[in-house]
């Protein structure tokens, strides 16, 4: 089925791979006939596991179509939207992508695998009235294009009320698939944060402790979201916060790579005129359950004297105290206390907490506030958006750095790309951003819609288009130092993409399972052959770019120059972070583009099946090989 697959134009069958993969360190699982073999995968499986007839594990109606559902393939693309992007020429790998997120994630997995450092979702929480998404995969081809938001007008997806008898489960076959493929999108040192509330934040941990391994936790994180404190008399206990989890994809790989830190929080100041600066304090006396050094310590102000275990021994306590690093209260009463200083607090950094207040990073009216600010004074354009002072809080402690990728496949109103792009002005990195939001209806009698933004989507780009426009403006009217006039304006951007169906029509070609493999080949070829002739003559060419280099693993900030020793057809040269090619979309290829290949035998070329008469074909593949990719 593999040549099929290819002429089909979808992303790889991920079921297909494993398997591929398992065969490859593990060949003697297999049968002559190239199956898995159970029963020799039990043998170097713990014979008592074996035995074992009940085990622990998390199990729910549908839990099993929900996995094949992340690995089956998707017959989408990627295609670039010019006119609503921002700033395009300094996007850089920012982008914020219209679509579904389940068949977005598999277009982008091929280019992605492996190299996002951080993820950040918010999923619908199921409280019985917000949306779930529904992944139907036994609709029509019409339908199931239509499902998946690349329709013009948008998509209404679905609730999931309480009434239903497969509520819990229907919100865990939505998140299931998509953490999936979440984990493969992370690098080994990458770390993913889902925000949750009570209802079914029990059940997230138990399937993340699922895909992630539950040694991979980092922790739970509660944050504090409202500033007031509730009074519904209908309630025991009033819900103040949200739930963040967190989990590394390789624990050892994060902690090697470095933790992140928060900005610190503690109260420093000079109260004896330091001249190394603002200090704080804490107690020289160990805690009372753990052991330390045992001498006596006399107080210079008051001669009291105290013997106590202490946190260093007499030698390390007489050379702070030359340093002038151990304090005692100004009143001559108390135990002495070791300085540290805010400079070295800086450079170090400070661990987070799993309790985050709502002071330090933000609340849900702070967050409103911003919006409504944003949005020209327009009130409740967006429901519950998290503050950006979360997000920044996260990017922090998951150490993301320049260049980093930082992905969020539930966008929302975008405030993880307000995060990083405020977090770029401030320290002069470049992280990216990749934000996805499916195309979801807003409600007619909303403020959003009666402003003109009929999808959920449409708020996630104009946010930022305003956030860009703010920083533009506070840039130009910022005052200089001396020593900042060589400065350049901090400029930043993205770019738009829509989910959409593939540009080749052939993804419409449905194979008859009653027949063999040959035999759809040849219907294939024949449906191509009639369904593509007017392709030939109505192809855009820049259009196909993005969907051929992006399913042959080209991340979408390629850079595209045309190769000037080519003469008889424009051929480009594509280069990534990671890997180059050649391409040429032209309608025939040359015989003298054959012998200007001859230079060029090292790196792949790409190019169109039906560019290629037959013996030009045939030359290519004697002359390239595996690398003379057409498609």
């Amino acid at each position: 089925m593999a040549e099929l697959d290819k002429k089909l134009m979808q992303t790889p069958d991920l079921n297909k791979e494993r398997l591929e993969k398992l065969k490859s360190f593990f060949p003697d699982l297999f049968t002559v006939e190239g199956k898995l073999n159970p029963d020799e995968l039990k043998k170097i499986v713990d014979p008592d596991i074996v035995r074992e007839t009940e085990r622990f594990e998390f199990r729910w109606f549908g839990k099993s179509q929900a996995k094949r559902n992340a690995f089956t393939p998707s017959r989408a693309t990627l295609v670039y939207d010019e006119g609503r992007s921002v700033n395009p020429e300094y996007a850089d790998g920012n982008m914020i992508i219209e679509g579904e997120n389940l068949e977005t994630l598999k277009c982008l997995l091929s280019a992605y695998r492996e190299q996002v450092k951080c993820i950040y979702i918010d999923p619908p929480y199921n409280t019985g009235n917000d949306f779930v998404y529904s992944d139907r995969w036994d609709e029509s081809r019409e339908n199931y294009w239509e499902h998946i938001g690349v329709t013009q007008d948008g998509v209404k997806v679905d609730t999931n009320a309480e009434t239903n008898g497969r509520f819990h489960s229907n919100w865990l076959n939505m998140m299931y698939p998509r953490l999936l493929l979440a984990r493969q999108m992370l690098r080994d040192d990458g770390v993913i944060f889902i925000s949750i509330d009570d209802e079914e934040v029990h059940h997230l941990k138990k399937i993340c402790d699922e895909v992630f391994d539950e040694n991979n936790f980092e922790g739970h994180i509660h944050w504090r979201r409202r500033h007031n404190q509730p009074n519904d008399k209908t309630k025991m206990i009033g819900l103040v916060t949200e739930h963040i989890l967190s989990y590394s994809k390789d624990k050892e790989a994060s902690k090697e790579a470095g933790v992140g830190k928060v900005d610190l929080t503690g109260k420093f100041s000079n109260s004896d005129n330091d001249l190394r600066g603002d200090w704080a304090s804490k107690p020289w006396k160990v805690g009372s359950d753990q052991s330390g050094s045992r001498y006596i310590i006399k107080n210079p102000n008051s001669g009291q004297k105290y013997d106590e275990e202490w946190m260093g021994d007499e030698n390390s306590y007489r050379s702070l105290l030359a340093d002038n690093r151990i304090v005692f209260p100004r009143n001559g009463e108390g135990l002495p206390r070791k300085k540290y200083f805010k400079f070295e607090r800086e450079e170090e950094g400070q661990c987070a907490t799993n309790w985050w207040s709502h002071e330090e990073f933000g609340h849900n009216q702070g967050a409103n506030d911003e919006m409504t600010a944003l949005f020209d004074g327009i009130k409740n354009i967006f429901s519950n958006p998290k503050p950006k002072e979360l997000l920044r809080g996260l990017i922090q402690i998951a150490n993301v750095k320049d260049n980093d990728i930082v992905l969020d496949f539930f966008a929302g109103s975008g405030t993880t790309a307000h995060a990083v792009m405020e977090l770029n002005r401030e320290d002069s990195n470049n992280r990216k951003f990749i934000l996805v939001q499916i195309p979801e209806l807003t409600d007619e009698n909303s403020e959003a819609y009666k402003s003109g933004y009929k999808k959920i989507s449409d708020i996630t780009i104009e946010r930022n288009k305003r956030v860009i426009q703010k920083i533009e403006k506070e840039e130009s009217g910022k005052q200089l130092s001396l020593f900042e006039l060589d400065k350049k304006p901090f400029k930043t951007g993205f770019k738009v993409y829509k989910l959409a169906k593939s540009n080749f029509p052939r993804v419409d070609f449905a194979p008859d399972p009653a027949k063999t493999e040959e035999e759809n080949l040849a219907l294939l070829d024949k449906y191509i052959q009639e369904k593509e002739s007017i392709f030939r003559l109505m192809i855009d060419r820049e259009n196909i770019f993005d969907e051929l280099l992006l399913k042959d693993g080209f991340m979408l900030n390629y850079s595209k120059v045309q190769e000037a020793a080519f003469t008889k057809n424009k051929v480009y040269h594509i280069t990534d972070s990671f890997k180059e090619c050649l391409i040429c979309m032209d309608m025939a290829i040359d015989r003298q583009t054959l012998k200007d290949l001859e230079s060029h035998k090292e790196i792949n070329f790409i190019c169109l099946e039906q560019s290629l008469n037959t013996t030009i074909k045939w030359n290519l593949k004697h002359l390239l090989g595996d690398k003379l990719i057409a498609f």
